[in-house]
């Protein structure tokens, strides 16, 4: 049976009550989730197992950034590129957008979210443009993903959001960029931000982590979280000189450490952090630029660069296993341990900025 036969047949016995409720083995056992573009222009959202077969694909009805899986049902949330206003909620049974949420008046999005453990709640990463302060918009994934509450981010321009394993404790990075939609994309406060990362549980702000001064500049923007609640994180320069490090990692109650490199190599990244993983056994944290064409590994006990890989467009990156995974704009996706500037795979898209794990655990 075709695959999106298949789709309709189990969602017509899902309807009618005549088969558990689904999981995500009834969709291929994806292993990741990434937003993509066709050859014909459309976008869609793709659902990818661990031979990196794509088990689905979904059109969306604009670009995609990031998504969030669902813990147990066959379910993704795809978040509009950002600055965007809307994020679709999708059944990868059917294919079918079951719920749509906007964001309210005077907010944006930042194309990232993620689930509570048991699934029941979405949070999504807003600009309250007006106020210039960052929230997190808390949405019933049990009723129709209606809005049910905001929290204060414990900064400005939120942009990753991730869960702490087996807790509902959020981590935020709170990038320290301020913008408003009369300007687009123009950053509004360069010479007063402030990034920062904020723990967050039930509304409130557990802790938060700040950056030396001589760093203010250095826009935290995406997370990786390993498996005793490190957090790993990338940064986005936004100063006129050299970069001193785009990498670090912290966990509650210690203090930031910075990563080091040496500055060719730092150069190399362009001050851009695409993507960002930190390895199942916490070792090594791995950052990606599409802007230079590199991903870069560090080893987290020595604190430094310990590898350099050119890989033309790349941004994708997540963990499975024992292996990092990265996906580029080219069309390939793979491992980075198989080595060399080619990746094990090559499709006809080209992936978007993140290449999101589905969790079941």
């Amino acid at each position: 049976m075709a695959r999106t036969g298949r789709r309709q047949f189990l969602g017509g016995l899902l309807a009618a009550g005549l088969i558990p409720k689904p999981t995500w083995a009834d969709v291929g056992s994806p292993v990741f989730l990434s937003a993509a573009a066709t050859p014909d222009g459309s976008y869609v959202l793709c659902g990818i197992d661990a031979a990196l077969d794509v088990r689905f694909q979904i059109p969306l009805p604009t670009r995609g950034h990031a998504a969030a899986a669902h813990p147990s049902q066959p379910e993704a949330v795809a978040f509009a590129r950002r600055p965007g206003t809307f994020a679709i909620i999708i059944d990868c049974i059917t294919g079918v957008e079951k719920a749509r949420i906007d964001s309210p008046m005077g907010r944006h999005f930042y194309g990232h979210g993620t689930f509570s453990s048991d699934g029941s709640l979405l949070f999504t990463t807003e600009n309250d443009y007006e106020a210039g302060r960052g929230l997190i918009g808390v949405w019933d994934a049990q009723n129709g993903f209606a809005r049910i509450d905001e929290w204060d981010s414990g900064g400005v321009g939120p942009h990753d959001i991730k869960r702490l394993p087996g807790t509902d404790m959020l981590v935020v990075a709170n990038g320290g960029i301020y913008t408003h939609p009369e300007t687009g994309r123009t950053k509004l406060n360069i010479p007063t931000m402030a990034p920062n990362l904020a723990y967050i549980e039930d509304g409130t702000v557990a802790e938060i982590a700040s950056l030396p001064a001589d760093m203010h500049k250095n826009s935290i923007r995406h997370l990786a979280v390993g498996p005793e609640g490190q957090v790993a994180f990338g940064m986005q320069w936004q100063g006129d000189g050299p970069v001193a490090t785009l990498v670090g990692i912290h966990q509650m109650g210690q203090p930031v450490r910075l990563m080091t490199a040496n500055a060719n190599d730092l150069r190399a990244m362009q001050g851009y952090v695409g993507s960002i993983v930190l390895s199942s056994d916490g070792h090594t944290i791995a950052v990606t630029s599409p802007r230079g064409g590199f991903v870069q590994e560090y080893s987290v006990g020595v604190g430094a660069l310990s590898k350099s890989s050119a890989i033309p467009d790349v941004c994708g990156a997540a963990v499975l296993g024992q292996s990092i995974f990265v996906s580029a704009g080219t069309g390939e996706i793979g491992p980075l341990n198989t080595g060399g500037p080619t990746l094990q795979r090559q499709m006809n898209v080209q992936w978007d900025n993140h290449l999101i794990p589905i969790s079941t655990a």
